[in-house]
């Protein structure tokens, strides 16, 4: 754990928290919480960003192998269209913390949900925390195994590539084949293709 965070003395259990999937057009958000120990042996984390599939692949498994607990979220389409994205991730954190009863918790980011323990945000935490790095690795590998198997349900949108982001492809798609039930209309793209008059000069 990083000197610089100047946490509280004696806590043994510190979660960090991360997430994927606030930004595509469909699909849910997937949040997780890790706790590892000190010595956890974990070779090459790191932001799930920076790394390639195929490291990530090989992290997910001896993630959850030797953590001293793990908690992964789903947030489906439905929930965040009721709580809005920035509300439902936060609520999908904060029950990550709840799930593996953590001392404290490293929040991913600039904002803290509401935790039944102190904690912290920290932007780049990904990049700076095994654990929160463990947590990006996690719910990234996670909801990619969710969107395949999303593709297969819904074929015409190629999820299995571009996990419900808004690509040019997907973009093609969905101006072709229009939103499908894992689409959120919240967001401007969809929300054209429903109501057009909102978006006419």
């Amino acid at each position: 754990m990083s000197a610089e965070l100047a946490l509280p003395a004696g806590l043994e259990r510190i979660a960090g928290v991360d997430e994927a999937g606030r930004g595509p057009l469909a699909g849910p958000v997937v949040v997780a919480a890790v706790i590892l120990p000190e010595q956890h042996g974990l070779a090459g984390l790191d932001d799930s960003k920076k790394l390639s599939e195929a490291d990530r692949e090989s992290l997910f498994e001896p993630i959850q192998a030797r953590a001293m607990a793990f908690h992964i979220e789903t947030i489906d389409v439905h929930t965040i269209e009721q709580r809005n994205i920035l509300g439902a991730t936060l609520w999908g954190m904060q029950r990550c913390v709840q799930a593996v009863t953590a001392d404290y918790a490293l929040i991913d980011g600039n904002r803290l949900p509401e935790l039944p323990c102190p904690g912290q945000a920290l932007v780049g935490g990904d990049g700076r925390v095994a654990a929160i790095s463990a947590a990006s690795v996690l719910a990234k590998v996670y909801r990619d195994q969710l969107m395949t198997r999303l593709h297969e349900r819904y074929p015409a949108y190629g999820f299995h590539r571009h996990k419900g982001y808004g690509t040019p492809e997907h973009l093609q798609r969905l101006e072709q084949h229009g939103p499908c039930p894992e689409h959120r209309r919240g967001f401007a793209p969809v929300r054209r293709l429903l109501e057009p008059g909102l978006f006419s000069d």
